[in-house]
């Protein structure tokens, strides 16, 4: 998960399996089920099997560059998240060859907008419910 930038929560999403089954896993108190394994070795077809199963060899199959492989953006590799800004800013960052980022400024019309007026929301009714299957309202008038 760390190689790959995924949260334990992104990987369950992306097995498609319980978000628990990861956390009982990483807390040691399940193994990975052959269901689990199975999914892995199916969605992330260039893991060597015999380095997921038995802890040995290279984590990719031979052949595989780690670094070609698409990878999940985290806070410090958003290049997928903002691709129309991010290849003009690195283009130009490359080609200054200085170490602080150049971003292209626009010019902004200056534009007033109306704020919309809504309503004040106030609250009604207040329920809460007890674990004896019991509950009290509040009413704030």
């Amino acid at each position: 998960m760390e190689k790959e930038n995924l949260t334990p929560a992104k990987f369950a999403d992306m097995l498609n399996i319980n978000r628990a089954v990861i956390s009982h896993i990483l807390n040691g108190r399940n193994n990975p089920s052959l269901d689990v394994v199975t999914k892995i070795l199916g969605d992330m077809d260039y893991i060597n099997p015999e380095w997921l199963i038995n802890g040995t060899g290279n984590m990719y199959k031979n052949g595989i560059d780690p670094e070609s492989l698409p990878k999940e953006p985290d806070l410090f590799n958003q290049r997928e998240i903002f691709s129309g800004e991010s290849k003009t800013i690195n283009k130009n960052h490359e080609e200054s060859g200085s170490n602080s980022p150049v971003i292209d400024s626009q010019q902004s019309e200056n534009k007033q907008f109306e704020q919309s007026t809504k309503p004040a929301k106030k609250i009604t009714q207040i329920i809460i419910y007890y674990n004896d299957n019991t509950f009290e309202r509040f009413n704030p008038n």
